[in-house]
């Protein structure tokens, strides 16, 4: 194990426990001497389990297992390396929401996309070497229409299958943006000012939480 799955895999373990996530966030918000990585940690909980509410996920890992995700992504670990970060974390725990074994990239690209962190490598339909390339700008405008993955295949010459993996890309960026990519951008900031200290990273976490999750109620399906 290197040392960066090591991290993810610690982080993952602190962040459950028998505690409800509910009892850990207040505890969070509550106690001045809690850390700054606590804090951060509690927010992202806070904005993982809005997002569970608004989007529904496709996947049955709880939210601590969704905030390593992203944590992952912007420390810039790839999917396969989240994904030995997360079986090893679920190995620890007594109870796991899925089989280890079962947890792969493919499962770490998924929760990604619940939580509107595409990278630009999940829009590369026209360069990635499969042979019916087509632009993703085409493909997210027909999505964005209401075109079935057959129409979508249909119309751009593609198979069904390849489409539907990138009109998974697609319905999360029409969703993200609909959503003005506050939770993106929340996450962002959650897990790159890791320098910045005190109360006035605090404030601001709270403050990008508030925002994104200010119009929770909306109406966002797709």
């Amino acid at each position: 194990m290197d040392e960066k799955t090591a991290d993810l895999r610690d982080l993952f373990v602190d962040t459950t426990g028998s505690e409800s996530v509910t009892e850990r966030q207040d505890a969070a918000r509550g106690t001045l001497i809690d850390s700054d990585e606590a804090s951060v940690d509690a927010t992202a909980l806070d904005l993982v389990a809005a997002m569970r509410e608004r989007y529904g996920f496709s996947t049955d890992l709880d939210n601590a297992a969704y905030v390593l995700v992203a944590r992952g992504r912007f420390e810039d670990d790839d999917d396969a390396e989240t994904a030995a970060a997360l079986r090893d974390a679920l190995d620890e725990r007594e109870e796991a929401d899925i089989d280890p074994t079962d947890v792969d990239a493919e499962t770490v690209r998924k929760m990604r996309l619940d939580l509107h962190l595409v990278r630009d490598a999940d829009r590369e339909a026209d360069s990635d070497g499969a042979g019916d390339d087509f632009a993703y700008a085409d493909l997210k405008r027909l999505t964005g229409a209401g075109n079935s993955i057959v129409e979508c295949a249909a119309e751009l010459g593609a198979t069904p299958d390849r489409v539907a993996r990138y009109a998974a890309v697609a319905r999360t960026d029409i969703a993200s943006t609909r959503a003005n990519d506050r939770f993106r951008d929340t996450f962002r900031d959650l897990f790159t000012d890791a320098d910045i200290e005190g109360s006035l990273a605090s404030d601001a976490r709270e403050d990008g939480l508030k925002e994104a999750t200010e119009d929770i109620e909306t109406d966002v399906s797709l």
